[in-house]
């Protein structure tokens, strides 16, 4: 059976010093439907869309759950917004079960609470913080060694998180979601977005998908960038 979903919590500050960035259109490529099944049993369908005109060139897709359609006309409204989670890709947790990470359950846990209320998952390919999977592979490697997730990519000379969301608010533009609650424990996107020009009435905090491998993970995540984020820090 699978686990209950946490609560939806926490208001967003409005974020009046953010410029506004000039986003480019994009536009919708295809879209078809796919039914989804995950390993614990849980299934849905998905409307699954593709773009054209996305400012890094990359493949990236919009996954619309649930009742999205009547989302979006509550929001048009002045209603509840659809909720709406970014996912940056991670091959090793989302595929492979990685328990370095807690992406695979948050991905999981995602795809449950917006269909249940309607909404979007937008999945980026942004491997590991923006430096891609063998980037990720090698920081795993300076992890082993002693650091934590941010040295480590400064080691390697890259930045501490390399994600650009203006390729997900140029989604959001192109599905008319450009209202949204923001299901995420990470503080950049939010003002990544707000700054793109993407209203969030809401941030919504994850579970915590806490393991003996990924602790130390996700305290670092918690200390380091102010992720949302009930963990201990021993």
């Amino acid at each position: 059976m699978a686990e209950a979903m946490p609560a939806r919590s926490t208001m967003l500050r409005p974020l009046a010093t953010v410029r506004l960035a000039t986003v480019p259109v994009a536009t919708v490529r295809r879209q078809v439907t796919v039914p989804l099944k995950f390993a614990d049993g849980y299934g849905t369908t998905a409307l699954v869309t593709s773009f054209e005109g996305l400012a890094d060139g990359k493949e990236h897709i919009a996954l619309s759950l649930g009742d999205w359609q009547a989302a979006l006309r509550r929001s048009a409204h002045g209603g509840a917004a659809p909720l709406v989670r970014p996912h940056s890709e991670c091959l090793t947790g989302d595929v492979f079960g990685s328990q370095r990470c807690d992406c695979g359950p948050q991905l999981r846990e995602a795809v449950e609470r917006i269909a249940e209320v309607g909404g979007f998952l937008l999945y980026l390919r942004q491997e590991g913080r923006g430096i891609g999977l063998y980037g990720k592979l090698d920081a795993y490697a300076l992890q082993d060694r002693g650091l934590d997730t941010y040295q480590a990519n400064l080691a390697l000379g890259r930045d501490e998180d390399e994600r650009d969301y203006t390729v997900a608010a140029q989604m959001l533009r192109a599905l008319d979601a450009d209202r949204i609650a923001l299901l995420s424990n990470n503080p950049d996107k939010a003002e990544q977005l707000a700054g793109l020009g993407v209203e969030i009435t809401e941030r919504v905090k994850t579970g915590v998908h806490l393991s003996a491998a990924n602790a130390g993970y996700l305290a670092t995540k918690a200390l380091h960038s102010a992720h949302t984020l009930d963990v201990p820090f021993d």
